[in-house]
């Protein structure tokens, strides 16, 4: 059974290394649409953009990796931007500290996202929150 890092460095190796002139986004993912909840996400849509553009796209698993690791394994992935649905302020602090722009509150087509990111005019739907409905939140979201 590998360890947290053994699996992170597992999933840094799928990854292609990221040129000069590429912006990464990953997109929390589930069934083509953003995932609501960054610290349960299953997969991400990794999309590297160059001149604007969408240049290529995969769908990565996280290996059931979940909130404070999953920041790691973006900062690992030399990720510049995740889109998600609902994220917890802990999550945002650690993305934001390895320089990961975070634009949360997020639905819909996760093509779609990236395409509204890009051109500008991307705007989340809620709040980035966990979008949780109880008072006493437990998805510890850090």
């Amino acid at each position: 059974v590998l360890s947290g890092r053994g699996i992170e460095n597992l999933l840094i190796q799928k990854y292609k290394e990221k040129g000069e002139d590429i912006m990464r986004i990953a997109v929390t993912y589930e069934n083509e649409s953003v995932f609501q909840h960054f610290g349960k996400t299953s997969q991400f849509k990794l999309y590297d953009i160059e001149n604007n553009e969408i240049k290529e796209s995969q769908v990565v698993g996280t290996e059931g990796l979940g909130h404070g690791a999953l920041a790691i394994l973006l900062s690992n992935m030399n990720v510049d931007v995740l889109i998600c649905g609902g994220i917890g302020r802990g999550a945002i602090m650690a993305l934001s500290g390895s320089n990961i722009n975070v634009v949360g509150g997020v639905t819909g087509d996760c093509d779609a996202a990236v395409k509204a990111y890009l051109a500008g005019t991307l705007t989340p739907d809620a709040e980035a929150t966990c979008g949780c409905s109880h008072d006493n939140c437990e998805c510890h979201h850090e």
